[in-house]
Formats: C-alpha cells, sequence, structure tokens
C-alpha cells in the first residue's frame, strides 16, 4: 500500500467515525513485531500508548534505504503506526528528511481529528523515524 492508497481510502470515506474504524483496521492488519525487539532502545518516548519503532538498513543498488517495522499496545496507534511506515519505508535519508509530512497528513485530514495526547505520540514517532534517518549517516 502506498500513501496515496492510504489517502484515497480515508478520502472515500464519508465522516470521522468511518475514519477512525478503518484507522483501527489498519492497525488490526498491521504486522506486529515479535516480543523480543519490544525493548527500551527501540520505545518511542512522549506517547501516552506504549510504542516501538525498528529500523532496518537496506542497501539497494548502491543506495542506503530505511524500512521500519512498529507496533503498539493501542489499536488506533497502531493504524498511526501503519500509516507512518507506509510513509517513510523504502525511502534514504534525504527523502525522509525532506518528505512533507503535513501535507500527506492534511491529504487524510489527521493532525485535526486526533486527541492532543495521539498529536505529541504521532510527533514523537515523527522525530524518531528522523533521529534514525540523521543517523543513517
Amino acid at each position: 500500500m502506498t500513501i496515496d492508497d492510504l489517502i484515497e481510502n480515508f478520502e472515500l470515506l464519508d465522516d470521522w467515525e468511518d475514519k477512525y474504524r478503518y484507522l483501527i483496521d489498519l492497525g488490526e492488519k498491521y504486522t506486529t513485531l515479535p516480543a523480543e525487539l519490544h525493548q527500551p532502545e527501540w520505545k518511542v518516548i512522549g506517547c501516552q500508548s506504549q510504542v516501538w519503532l525498528v529500523p532496518e538498513v537496506k542497501t539497494i543498488d548502491g543506495k542506503k534505504l530505511l524500512y521500519f517495522q512498529g507496533d503498539s499496545d493501542a489499536a488506533i496507534v497502531k493504524g498511526l503506526i501503519a500509516i507512518v511506515v507506509t510513509l517513510f519505508s523504502g525511502k534514504s535519508k534525504e527523502e525522509i528528511l525532506n518528505l512533507d509530512i503535513d501535507n500527506s497528513f492534511a491529504k487524510i485530514g489527521l493532525q485535526e481529528h486526533l486527541s492532543p495526547s495521539r498529536r505529541n505520540g504521532l510527533e514523537a514517532m515523527l522525530e524518531k523515524i528522523k533521529f534514525y534517518a540523521q543517523s543513517l549517516g
């Protein structure tokens, strides 16, 4: 699934109740991390729920790309992780750092419909991904 697919799917839904159900559905379909990866080093600080984001670097055609896996103990947050992973996986450091995240989230309508604590958690996830990208070197 691409970010364009996600945007299109969100646009097809009439109200935010349906969009929340879709977000929860994304989280339920999203693959969870194995328990051994639920480690403090992968935990995202600043989320009300427990969230883990694990990066993996793959070199494809001589280019270093980051791929992400994530998990949470909350269904809606797992849906947010699915969106974040869709947005950022398979991208280079430069692509991640230059991605217009606000534009993508605006198209989905996420920011204005999340509670302040979920927005803070989403921001913490984005900061963790940028940290991983900057660490790529």
